[in-house]
């Protein structure tokens, strides 16, 4: 039976090289010379560091021209407020959402279903799986899912026939 799954992931290769990218135009530019603006990836989380809140914004501005540039979605991004760290410096804290959590799962569910596709869809862990007997079926599910506005980009991958 035909069958894919829907995710959101983010390319964490092309995530590193948009970084270094970010970092070494930030230690080359101009109006950042001096300063300790830089960029530090974590786990799930993007920290920039700066002088002060205007500088903290174009390391941002900076930061997210290099990841479109790669090919990553900015909707991806979570925004914190930016925080005053001693000394006189400034740090915002990016986080960056992976998965497909349960509430929007059933929500995509729910849109699917109201198609009135012949197909089946569950939820598995942070990821949707849609079998059908048809792949017509299956192609026209990822034709309105790329329409809809799920406000995570989504990637299709696994698909079998």
């Amino acid at each position: 039976m035909p069958s894919f799954d829907v995710v959101s992931e983010i390319d964490k290769p092309e995530l590193t090289n948009g970084l270094h990218q970010a970092n070494k135009e930030l230690s080359t530019r101009f109006d950042f010379k001096g300063t300790d603006a830089r960029v530090e990836q974590s786990a799930s989380t993007l920290t920039v560091y700066a002088d002060n809140d205007f500088q903290v914004r174009q390391a941002v501005d900076v930061l997210c021209q290099k990841l479109a540039k790669r090919g990553i979605d900015l909707i991806c991004l979570h925004y914190r407020e930016i925080e005053e760290v001693g000394g006189g410096k400034a740090r915002q804290v990016i986080d960056l959402k992976e998965g497909i959590d349960t509430e929007l799962g059933r929500k995509l569910i729910k849109q699917i279903k109201d198609k009135k596709l012949k197909v089946q869809t569950a939820i598995q862990g942070d990821q949707l799986r849609v079998t059908g007997k048809k792949r017509d079926d299956l192609q026209q599910v990822i034709a309105f899912l790329r329409e809809a506005e799920a406000g995570i980009p989504l990637q299709f991958n696994n698909f079998r026939d």
